[in-house]
Order: structure tokens, then C-alpha cells, then sequence
């Protein structure tokens, strides 16, 4: 006789004691006031700051050059504001964006803590708006704010930002095995 597992919050039942991680909600979970705080966090690496400083084409010394670096007010590497934005919000998309089918903008990006190679960036999202997309009926139009800190609770960048989801969430991870 098999014990039957229960389900576990964030993943979905597919067979008998087999269960699936859930990637992103649908527009129905997404309600207006509900407010996310995304984990794990992500440590940023020189080698992060390095690589997508020089994939971008900025040539800024302060990103890259410790010489340079050393002799300015932060007396250290700033990891690129792109890189901050970039890595917040993908800590986000786990559980916000997972199962869209595009972003549609990001809007009122506001840098406002320095990041530099060692801390570890946290997101929260509140969901602030929704409606029914008017050209595709089976998506729904998600707007969010993410505000990212650092692990000492600075605040390091808030954004808006808008993207598709499916209003059957569950449809869509049926037919994509998700």
C-alpha cells in the first residue's frame, strides 16, 4: 500500500506521489496588493560584473579598473547599474513572470544604493495592476514594482514593469510540460 505525499506549496501534482516545481502564476494568482519577497537571493561575482560590463560595450573605468576604482569616492569597483537591474530582475521571474510570453516594458527605473562584487541582491514585488489584454484574450497585462536591496536592507534599485501571462496558467503548463 503506497502513503500517499501531500502537495507541497509551489509545485503541482502530475501523477500519483510525483509533483512538478511550479514556474510563474497565472494572471488569476497575480491579484492586485499581493506582494512577493523573492528567494533565493544572488551574490554578485566579478566575474559577473566583469563579463556583462564588457558584453555591454561600457568602457566606464569605474566598473572595471580597481586602479581606478581605488582613487574614487566609493574607493572600490561599481557593479553596473545595467548588471543590478538585470540580476534583480531576474530573481523575480521565478514566481512573477515564469510562464510569459513577453515583457512589455520597464518603467521609472530608479538606482539609488551603490552595488559592488561581493553583496547579495533580495527582490520584493507588488503587484500593482492588471487587466485583460484587449488583442489576445487567453493573456492577461501584469504590472509590478520591484524594489532590490542588498543584504544589509539598502535599497539598491526600484522598477515597474509590465508583461503577458496566461489567464489559464495551468493550460499553458499542460501543453508546455511546465
Amino acid at each position: 500500500m503506497t502513503t500517499r505525499i501531500p502537495m507541497p506549496a509551489g509545485y503541482r501534482r502530475i501523477a500519483d506521489d510525483r509533483y512538478r516545481e511550479v514556474v510563474g502564476l497565472g494572471y488569476h494568482e497575480l491579484a492586485v496588493g499581493l506582494v512577493i519577497e523573492h528567494r533565493p537571493g544572488r551574490t554578485v561575482t566579478e566575474a559577473d560584473n566583469t563579463w556583462l560590463t564588457v558584453l555591454g560595450g561600457n568602457a566606464a573605468p569605474i566598473h572595471t579598473d580597481a586602479h581606478y576604482s581605488s582613487r574614487t569616492v566609493w574607493a572600490r569597483p561599481l557593479v553596473c547599474s545595467s548588471i543590478t537591474l538585470h540580476l534583480v530582475g531576474g530573481v523575480t521571474v521565478r514566481s512573477t513572470s515564469g510562464l510569459t510570453t513577453g515583457n512589455l516594458g520597464f518603467e521609472e527605473v530608479r538606482f539609488r544604493d551603490p552595488v559592488f562584487v561581493g553583496d547579495t541582491l533580495y527582490a520584493t514585488t507588488e503587484i500593482t495592476g492588471r487587466r485583460l489584454s484587449r488583442s489576445r484574450p487567453d493573456t492577461g497585462i501584469v504590472t509590478c514594482r520591484t524594489t532590490g536591496h542588498n543584504q544589509d536592507g539598502n535599497t539598491v534599485v526600484t522598477f515597474t514593469r509590465s508583461f503577458f501571462v496566461p489567464v489559464d496558467a495551468d493550460a499553458v503548463r499542460d501543453r508546455t510540460n511546465y
